[in-house]
């Protein structure tokens, strides 16, 4: 089973918006600032968002650790 695009962007966003929290209270702490720890988390989850996708993309296309569906099922 091939997964669709829309699937990977899902897994995507709900992945980074745990990673997102704690980006923000990890540079919150380090930073004492709220605002600009927003600002970190935002632009730290769109890039790793895009990166994610891309990677499960990549992977999609290999045949490592894939098997071949039977010719035949009862």
């Amino acid at each position: 089973m091939v997964e669709s695009h829309y699937r990977s962007i899902v897994k995507a966003v709900t992945w980074r918006a745990g990673g997102t929290a704690v980006t923000f209270v990890i540079a919150w702490l380090l930073t004492g600032e709220p605002t600009l720890s927003i600002g970190i988390g935002l632009l730290d989850s769109a890039v790793k968002i895009g990166a994610f996708y891309a990677h499960e993309r990549i992977w999609n296309r290999l045949s490592f650790g894939k098997l071949e569906p039977p010719d035949y099922q009862i």
